[in-house]
């Protein structure tokens, strides 16, 4: 095994011999934390616990003991004798915290010492993984956005909190991460290429300044997973609104996660990335040059505007085929009858990119299918001159709308790779591995 905080690449889908501080404040979902431990248990991690005091007020190190068979101090105090504080930072390979309170990002940010958590933290010579979870107002206010500003250009990998029930009956953005994304994140901040000493890696989701961001991308500082440095890139995402009235609109269900999940990535790899997004339930990652646009036609034109000076395109988006042929310059009134829309087709941006495309320029598409998956994306493969296809269930309970995970195939001319169940951060991960390839071979 590695001396302190080095890196330590896990085999693929586990975390064979590498040594966890798990570091579990304050908050209801501290509860999580727990099964969290056992899920890094279970990829073969060892997992030392550290509890803050307002941790203890929702769960109990006896639990964490029992879960981990490990120790879990509670004060620098308990061996002052020992440094104890010093140890753990050296037994440890990454420092994963979670759930990641508002005070305790803030302490963070501060590089604060005032418990042992804090003094493990500062002492800690590896990755940082962070995962924020609190209730809405307190994730959107400015003062947290700009703590895990602070935490990401020092390196520190933010996993973005979900959409959800809170406490109190309230809902909203700020719950702890899903499971799957939070041991994908551990995963990520020991790959290869990462640093080995706080700053570890550019995040690979997080938190933008001014309250746009759900995910973090390279903040330009360290090294990182670089196979994309310089390369240019446009990513466009979420779901386009064509107007029936002022008030109303044809859209779609797109929540824009996958895109963000494809310009946080990117922003990893070193690249320079341009993010034109339609309507989002998700704030985009810090990093990349934003362009917002609303209906198909202004996606269209805003695509094609820039298309020319980016090496990769990849249409996340989900862009409306069709638009109303006249929208209502004032609001249709129910009284007045049920209005008839004539519908008519949107200028299709995929198939204009196909046409123009320059030599060596990288196109990759997506296609959302309730059915017939591989060959519907096989058939706009060739159709609209792709390199690749990314293909989302969207049916039933398996739908990738608005989810931290989907079901995908990526679609070549080499051949079909599934993704089955795979966090979008995974599937972002695996595209962007063929792109590297593409632009390679």
């Amino acid at each position: 095994m590695p001396d302190r905080g080095s890196s330590v690449p896990p085999s693929p889908g586990e975390l064979g011999g590498v040594r966890v501080l798990l570091v579990v404040t304050g908050g209801i979902a501290a509860y999580k934390a727990a099964e969290l431990a056992r899920e890094l248990l279970r990829a073969g991690a060892e997992v030392q616990p550290l509890l803050t005091e307002a941790a203890e007020a929702f769960v109990t190190r006896a639990t964490f003991a029992a879960l981990t068979g490990r120790r879990v101090p509670s004060s620098i105090w308990d061996e002052p004798g020992e440094v104890e504080h010093v140890a753990l930072a050296r037994w440890g390979h990454v420092l994963v915290v979670a759930p990641a309170t508002a005070h305790t990002l803030a302490r963070l940010a501060a590089g604060l010492a005032d418990d042992l958590v804090t003094n493990v933290a500062l002492a800690f010579g590896g990755p940082v993984v962070v995962a924020p979870a609190m209730h809405t107002e307190m994730w959107e206010h400015p003062a947290t956005r700009r703590n895990l500003e602070v935490l990401a250009a020092r390196g520190v990998r933010v996993v973005p909190p979900a959409s959800g029930p809170l406490t109190s009956g309230d809902v909203g953005p700020g719950r702890l991460a899903d499971l799957p994304d939070l041991v994908a994140g551990v995963v990520a901040a020991l790959a290869p290429g990462q640093r080995s000493h706080p700053g570890a890696g550019s995040p690979a989701s997080g938190v933008g300044s001014s309250g746009t961001g759900e995910g973090v991308g390279s903040s330009g500082t360290g090294e990182t997973a670089r196979g994309l440095a310089g390369v240019r890139v446009l990513v466009s995402l979420g779901g386009t609104r064509e107007p029936i009235d002022p008030v109303r609109y044809l859209g779609n269900r797109s929540s824009g996660r996958m895109g963000a999940a494809i310009v946080a990535e990117a922003l990893r790899r070193g690249a320079e990335v341009t993010a034109v997004a339609a309507a989002t339930s998700v704030d985009l990652p810090a990093g990349a040059r934003e362009v917002r646009v609303e209906t198909a036609q202004q996606l269209y034109d805003a695509v094609l505007a820039e298309a020319a000076g980016h090496d990769v395109i990849v249409m996340a988006a989900a862009v409306a085929d069709f638009r109303p042929k006249a929208a209502a310059e004032r609001k249709l009134k129910k009284e007045r009858g049920v209005p008839e829309v004539v519908l008519e087709p949107t200028p299709d941006t995929l198939a204009e990119l196909g046409r123009v495309r320059r030599p060596g320029q990288v196109l990759v598409g997506f296609a959302a299918e309730t059915d017939d998956h591989v060959e519907g994306g096989r058939r706009k493969l060739e159709r609209k001159r792709l390199d690749l296809v990314v293909v989302n269930h969207v049916e039933g309970s398996g739908s990738a709308f608005g989810a931290d995970a989907a079901t995908a195939y990526l679609v070549d001319a080499e051949g079909v790779e599934p993704l089955p169940g795979a966090p979008k951060a995974e599937i972002a991960r695996r595209l962007l591995d063929r792109v590297e390839a593409l632009r390679a071979g």
